[in-house]
Protein backbone atom coordinates (compact mmCIF):
# COMPACT_ATOMS: atom_id res chain seq x y z
CA UNK A 1 0.00 0.00 0.00
CA UNK A 2 2.12 3.26 -1.19
CA UNK A 3 1.62 6.05 0.97
CA UNK A 4 3.22 8.27 -1.47
CA UNK A 5 1.64 11.51 -3.03
CA UNK A 6 -0.25 10.84 -6.24
CA UNK A 7 -0.65 7.28 -5.90
CA UNK A 8 -3.18 5.20 -3.96
CA UNK A 9 -3.09 5.70 -0.02
CA UNK A 10 -5.07 5.81 2.76
CA UNK A 11 -6.39 9.46 3.61
CA UNK A 12 -4.57 8.90 7.01
CA UNK A 13 -1.51 7.04 7.64
CA UNK A 14 -1.82 4.94 10.48
CA UNK A 15 -0.03 2.43 12.80
CA UNK A 16 -1.11 -0.17 10.92
CA UNK A 17 -0.15 1.42 7.23
CA UNK A 18 3.64 1.61 8.55
CA UNK A 19 3.50 -1.96 9.70
CA UNK A 20 2.52 -2.58 6.42
CA UNK A 21 4.68 -1.04 4.27
CA UNK A 22 7.68 -2.89 5.84
CA UNK A 23 5.94 -5.76 5.02
CA UNK A 24 5.63 -4.58 1.73
CA UNK A 25 9.25 -3.31 1.36
CA UNK A 26 8.34 0.09 0.87
CA UNK A 27 10.65 2.40 2.71
CA UNK A 28 9.09 4.85 5.66
CA UNK A 29 9.39 8.82 5.39
CA UNK A 30 10.12 10.51 9.15
CA UNK A 31 10.93 13.98 10.00
CA UNK A 32 10.04 15.94 13.17
CA UNK A 33 8.02 19.08 13.18
CA UNK A 34 7.48 20.94 16.51
CA UNK A 35 4.64 24.11 15.09
CA UNK A 36 1.61 24.61 13.06
CA UNK A 37 3.28 26.17 9.59
CA UNK A 38 5.95 23.62 9.23
CA UNK A 39 4.09 20.20 10.39
CA UNK A 40 1.30 21.69 7.80
CA UNK A 41 4.19 22.22 5.04
CA UNK A 42 5.24 19.02 5.69
CA UNK A 43 2.16 16.70 5.90
CA UNK A 44 1.29 18.31 2.52
CA UNK A 45 4.97 17.36 0.94
CA UNK A 46 3.27 13.64 1.91
CA UNK A 47 5.46 12.73 4.61
CA UNK A 48 4.16 9.36 5.95
CA UNK A 49 5.41 10.33 10.04
CA UNK A 50 6.16 13.55 11.85
CA UNK A 51 7.83 13.26 14.99
CA UNK A 52 6.91 15.90 17.80
CA UNK A 53 10.88 15.21 19.06
CA UNK A 54 12.28 16.18 22.41
CA UNK A 55 14.68 17.50 20.15
CA UNK A 56 12.62 20.48 20.61
CA UNK A 57 14.71 21.25 23.56
CA UNK A 58 17.30 21.97 21.79
CA UNK A 59 16.39 23.66 18.17
CA UNK A 60 13.25 25.76 19.88
CA UNK A 61 14.18 26.02 23.00
CA UNK A 62 18.15 26.46 22.86
CA UNK A 63 19.38 23.83 25.79
CA UNK A 64 22.25 22.05 25.39
CA UNK A 65 20.58 18.22 25.54
CA UNK A 66 17.56 17.05 25.66
CA UNK A 67 17.14 16.86 29.39
CA UNK A 68 15.15 19.98 30.14
CA UNK A 69 12.18 20.32 28.39
CA UNK A 70 9.03 18.66 30.10
CA UNK A 71 5.89 17.10 29.57
CA UNK A 72 4.12 20.54 29.44
CA UNK A 73 6.52 21.53 27.05
CA UNK A 74 5.75 18.95 24.88
CA UNK A 75 2.32 18.97 24.64
CA UNK A 76 2.31 22.42 23.41
CA UNK A 77 4.55 21.75 20.68
CA UNK A 78 2.66 18.47 20.15
CA UNK A 79 -1.01 20.08 20.23
CA UNK A 80 0.41 22.56 17.63
CA UNK A 81 1.73 20.38 15.14
CA UNK A 82 -1.96 17.79 15.48
CA UNK A 83 -3.76 21.00 14.15
CA UNK A 84 -1.43 20.90 11.15
CA UNK A 85 -1.84 17.72 10.06
CA UNK A 86 -4.23 15.66 7.88
CA UNK A 87 -2.90 12.72 6.67
CA UNK A 88 0.64 11.65 8.46
CA UNK A 89 0.98 9.69 11.54
CA UNK A 90 1.57 12.23 14.45
CA UNK A 91 3.89 10.67 17.50
CA UNK A 92 5.20 12.37 20.47
CA UNK A 93 8.16 11.81 22.38
CA UNK A 94 7.73 10.92 26.38
CA UNK A 95 10.10 13.43 27.74
CA UNK A 96 12.84 12.66 30.32
CA UNK A 97 11.12 11.92 33.94
CA UNK A 98 7.78 11.54 32.44
CA UNK A 99 7.66 8.11 32.17
CA UNK A 100 10.63 6.17 34.23
CA UNK A 101 9.68 6.50 37.61
CA UNK A 102 6.57 3.82 37.38
CA UNK A 103 4.44 2.33 34.73
CA UNK A 104 1.34 4.02 36.42
CA UNK A 105 3.40 7.60 36.25
CA UNK A 106 4.04 6.81 32.68
CA UNK A 107 0.83 5.99 31.71
CA UNK A 108 -1.06 9.27 33.28
CA UNK A 109 1.86 11.01 30.84
CA UNK A 110 1.05 9.09 27.65
CA UNK A 111 -2.72 9.69 28.29
CA UNK A 112 -1.87 13.42 28.41
CA UNK A 113 -0.40 13.35 25.54
CA UNK A 114 -3.21 11.87 24.00
CA UNK A 115 -6.19 13.35 25.78
CA UNK A 116 -4.44 16.54 25.66
CA UNK A 117 -2.38 17.06 22.42
CA UNK A 118 -3.96 15.07 20.25
CA UNK A 119 -0.82 12.55 19.46
CA UNK A 120 -1.58 9.50 17.57
CA UNK A 121 1.32 7.42 19.31
CA UNK A 122 3.98 8.31 21.90
CA UNK A 123 7.92 7.25 22.00
CA UNK A 124 9.90 6.18 24.76
CA UNK A 125 13.40 5.86 24.97
CA UNK A 126 14.83 2.15 26.40
CA UNK A 127 14.85 -1.16 26.22
CA UNK A 128 14.46 -4.08 28.81
CA UNK A 129 13.85 -1.71 30.97
CA UNK A 130 11.05 0.10 29.98
CA UNK A 131 9.49 -3.32 28.54
CA UNK A 132 6.46 -3.81 31.62
CA UNK A 133 6.35 0.32 30.70
CA UNK A 134 5.39 -0.24 27.07
CA UNK A 135 2.93 -3.09 27.68
CA UNK A 136 0.75 -0.94 30.05
CA UNK A 137 0.67 1.89 27.87
CA UNK A 138 -0.30 -0.59 24.93
CA UNK A 139 -3.05 -2.15 26.78
CA UNK A 140 -4.54 1.39 27.53
CA UNK A 141 -4.77 1.91 24.06
CA UNK A 142 -2.18 3.72 23.61
CA UNK A 143 0.42 3.22 20.72
CA UNK A 144 4.62 3.08 21.42
CA UNK A 145 7.48 3.71 19.11
CA UNK A 146 10.64 2.68 21.03
CA UNK A 147 14.28 4.01 20.82
CA UNK A 148 17.50 1.78 20.64
CA UNK A 149 21.02 2.61 20.34
CA UNK A 150 21.95 6.30 21.19
CA UNK A 151 19.22 7.52 23.32
CA UNK A 152 19.46 11.07 24.17
CA UNK A 153 18.02 10.93 27.20
CA UNK A 154 20.40 9.18 29.14
CA UNK A 155 23.08 11.26 27.76
CA UNK A 156 24.61 12.27 30.98
CA UNK A 157 24.88 8.44 31.78
CA UNK A 158 27.18 7.87 28.45
CA UNK A 159 28.92 11.06 28.49
CA UNK A 160 29.29 11.20 24.98
CA UNK A 161 26.50 11.21 21.57
CA UNK A 162 29.55 8.90 19.51
CA UNK A 163 28.14 5.64 17.67
CA UNK A 164 26.45 2.99 20.14
CA UNK A 165 26.71 -0.88 19.97
CA UNK A 166 30.27 -1.21 18.28
CA UNK A 167 31.15 -3.65 20.61
CA UNK A 168 29.95 -7.30 20.51
CA UNK A 169 28.47 -7.26 24.24
CA UNK A 170 26.36 -4.21 23.23
CA UNK A 171 25.00 -4.99 19.74
CA UNK A 172 23.76 -8.31 21.27
CA UNK A 173 21.90 -6.44 24.55
CA UNK A 174 20.41 -3.70 21.52
CA UNK A 175 19.23 -7.17 19.52
CA UNK A 176 17.37 -8.46 22.70
CA UNK A 177 16.07 -5.37 23.82
CA UNK A 178 14.50 -4.39 20.19
CA UNK A 179 12.52 -8.47 21.08
CA UNK A 180 11.28 -7.16 23.90
CA UNK A 181 9.97 -4.06 22.67
CA UNK A 182 8.41 -6.04 19.80
CA UNK A 183 6.67 -8.54 22.64
CA UNK A 184 5.66 -5.59 24.47
CA UNK A 185 3.81 -4.16 21.74
CA UNK A 186 5.77 -1.72 20.19
CA UNK A 187 4.56 -1.08 16.76
CA UNK A 188 8.32 0.56 15.76
CA UNK A 189 11.45 1.16 16.75
CA UNK A 190 13.83 3.66 16.11
CA UNK A 191 17.66 3.17 15.94
CA UNK A 192 20.14 6.03 16.51
CA UNK A 193 23.53 6.17 15.23
CA UNK A 194 24.27 2.32 15.37
CA UNK A 195 26.38 0.75 13.07
CA UNK A 196 24.40 0.03 9.57
CA UNK A 197 25.18 -4.14 9.64
CA UNK A 198 23.61 -4.32 13.36
CA UNK A 199 20.82 -2.01 12.53
CA UNK A 200 19.83 -4.02 9.29
CA UNK A 201 20.47 -7.65 11.45
CA UNK A 202 17.84 -5.80 13.95
CA UNK A 203 15.26 -5.36 11.00
CA UNK A 204 15.52 -8.45 9.83
CA UNK A 205 14.92 -10.05 13.10
CA UNK A 206 11.94 -8.51 14.10
CA UNK A 207 8.46 -8.10 11.98
CA UNK A 208 7.75 -4.03 13.38
CA UNK A 209 9.75 -1.47 11.30
CA UNK A 210 12.82 0.35 11.99
CA UNK A 211 13.12 3.69 11.62
CA UNK A 212 17.22 4.87 11.42
CA UNK A 213 19.13 8.26 12.33
CA UNK A 214 22.74 7.38 11.63
CA UNK A 215 21.76 3.80 10.99
CA UNK A 216 22.09 2.85 7.89
CA UNK A 217 19.56 2.37 4.70
CA UNK A 218 18.94 -1.37 6.38
CA UNK A 219 16.36 0.32 8.34
CA UNK A 220 12.66 0.36 6.99
CA UNK A 221 12.59 3.77 6.89
CA UNK A 222 14.45 7.42 8.22
CA UNK A 223 14.00 10.48 10.24
CA UNK A 224 16.01 13.36 10.54
CA UNK A 225 15.55 16.89 12.56
CA UNK A 226 13.84 19.40 9.76
CA UNK A 227 15.53 21.79 10.98
CA UNK A 228 18.93 20.14 10.45
CA UNK A 229 17.43 18.42 7.55
CA UNK A 230 17.04 21.83 6.07
CA UNK A 231 20.07 23.91 6.69
CA UNK A 232 18.69 25.88 9.25
CA UNK A 233 21.49 25.15 11.86
CA UNK A 234 24.91 25.80 10.60
CA UNK A 235 26.13 24.56 13.69
CA UNK A 236 25.69 20.68 13.92
CA UNK A 237 27.07 18.52 10.99
CA UNK A 238 27.45 14.64 11.55
CA UNK A 239 28.36 12.14 8.94
CA UNK A 240 25.03 10.81 8.74
CA UNK A 241 22.97 14.02 8.04
CA UNK A 242 22.05 15.25 4.33
CA UNK A 243 21.27 18.86 4.09
CA UNK A 244 18.47 19.30 1.14
CA UNK A 245 18.59 23.05 1.33
CA UNK A 246 20.19 26.02 2.66
CA UNK A 247 17.40 27.91 4.66
CA UNK A 248 19.90 29.13 6.99
CA UNK A 249 21.49 31.71 4.01
CA UNK A 250 18.01 31.85 2.11
CA UNK A 251 17.00 33.64 5.53
CA UNK A 252 19.74 35.38 6.50
CA UNK A 253 19.93 37.63 3.14
CA UNK A 254 15.86 38.15 3.68
CA UNK A 255 16.75 39.21 6.79
CA UNK A 256 19.42 41.42 5.35
CA UNK A 257 17.88 43.08 2.25
CA UNK A 258 14.92 43.53 4.30
CA UNK A 259 16.75 46.17 6.82
CA UNK A 260 18.71 47.27 3.75
CA UNK A 261 15.26 48.41 2.22
CA UNK A 262 13.66 49.71 5.43
CA UNK A 263 17.00 51.86 5.78
CA UNK A 264 16.72 53.16 2.81
CA UNK A 265 13.16 53.63 2.29
CA UNK A 266 12.83 51.48 -0.15
CA UNK A 267 9.84 49.47 2.11
CA UNK A 268 7.31 50.34 1.55
CA UNK A 269 6.70 51.60 -1.64
CA UNK A 270 3.13 53.16 -2.97
CA UNK A 271 1.86 49.95 -3.70
CA UNK A 272 2.30 49.00 -0.13
CA UNK A 273 0.96 51.20 1.52
CA UNK A 274 -2.91 52.76 2.00
CA UNK A 275 -3.98 55.67 0.22
CA UNK A 276 -6.67 57.84 2.52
Amino acid sequence: MSTQTGTTRPSKVTTQTIVEMKQNGEKISMLTAYDYTMAQIIDQAGIDIILVGDSASNVMAGFETTVPITLDNMIYHTSCVVRGVDRALVIADLPFMSYQVTPKEALISAGRMMKEAGAHAVKMEGGKSITSTVKKIVDAGIPVMGHLGLTPQSIYKFGTYKVRAKEEQEAEMLIEDAKLLEEAGCFSIVLEKIPASLAEKVSNEISIPTIGIGAGVGCDGQVLVIHDMLGMNKDFSPRFLRRYADVHSVMTDAVRNYIKDVKSKDFPNSEEQYSS
